[in-house]
């Protein structure tokens, strides 16, 4: 991707931009496109995202913090409470608000709920159109005209996320919207997420493709042990938790080999984030209806 435009006169730009949006419209490949670098986990399930993750941009005189949310939604449980409580903080202190839908199809009552979700809002709302790719152009322009009738929007961009297309554009408007300010992060720091919740998501997003269907949403991953065993392996022992026994099957599949299946993919991507050989000791365990229990919730990090 080309570097956006930088402030006028020189001066360094830097801010927040928090991204919402319904389950499953390309927030996290969004982020992950933006940043260059991949800071959430991805995949074609809802309400993948559970917590408030930054992904941090840099370029000469320009700093954005990206703030990737959970999906808003209608929730069902404790978690599902959290996750929106999650989205709805991250809309306080933040100097611009990214709005991704997917333009693929025409907006329903989900985009009608954000709507009021975001009404109030003083700062800029940017509408992503994302899926461009899957938009014919004769459409385009009344797809465009249905969603500027949902909210006054400050900007209207069509991307994909996926192949690149729009981004520039895209990151050329947000750095209109921030103000004059510090550089929060060096410029080599890609997320401020704490290294046990990146090497979690890593675990559970594996869990998540290859289990599909079966068990996505009862899966939490718990770091229990990060340790350095020399300058070239790094040990780190972790648990699967799931919330019924049938879905521990699921986990663990027939003699061990979807366990093995996960640890190996999950291996691959932490070698490639730390730089190092990685040791990968991962179990499943039985957490019962652990998205109901506030106490477990707290213990997995979603407090």
């Amino acid at each position: 991707m080309a570097e956006p435009m930088q402030g006028e006169k020189g001066e360094f730009r830097s801010g927040f931009a928090t991204v919402v949006g319904r389950p499953n419209v390309g927030k996290s490949t969004l982020v992950n496109a933006l940043t260059g670098h991949k800071v959430s986990i991805v995949s074609d399930k809802p309400q993948t995202t559970r917590n408030r993750i930054h992904g941090v941009y840099t370029s000469p005189g320009l700093q954005i913090i990206f703030v990737d949310t959970p999906g808003i939604h209608r929730p069902r449980n404790l978690l599902g409470d959290y996750m929106v409580e999650v989205a709805r903080k991250s809309l306080t202190e933040v100097e611009v608000v990214l709005w991704v839908v997917d333009g693929s199809v025409l907006p329903a009552g989900g985009e009608q709920h954000i709507a009021g979700f975001l009404s109030g809002l003083s700062v800029p709302v940017i509408l992503v159109i994302n899926k461009e790719d899957l938009i014919p152009a004769e459409i385009l322009p009344g797809r465009i005209e249905v969603y500027r009738g949902l909210y006054p929007f400050s900007h209207v961009q069509t991307v994909s996320a996926l192949n690149g297309t729009g981004l520039k554009e895209l990151m050329d408007a947000i750095g209109q919207f921030l103000p004059p300010g510090p550089q929060y992060y060096p410029a080599d720091m890609v997320t401020d997420q704490p290294q046990a919740f990146v090497l979690a998501e890593i675990i559970r997003e594996k869990a998540i493709t290859l289990t599909r269907d079966e068990v996505p949403y009862g899966i939490a991953v718990g770091i229990e042990e990060i340790t350095k065993r020399s300058e070239e392996l790094i040990y780190v022992r972790a648990t699967l938790y799931t919330e019924r026994e049938s879905q521990k099957g699921i986990i663990i599949g027939h003699k061990g080999q979807m366990l093995k299946a996960i640890g190996q993919l999950a291996r691959q991507d932490m070698e490639a984030w730390l730089g190092v050989r990685v040791y990968l000791d991962l179990r499943v365990k039985t957490k019962k209806e652990w998205r109901q229990d506030q106490v477990a919730l707290r213990q997995l990090g979603y407090d």
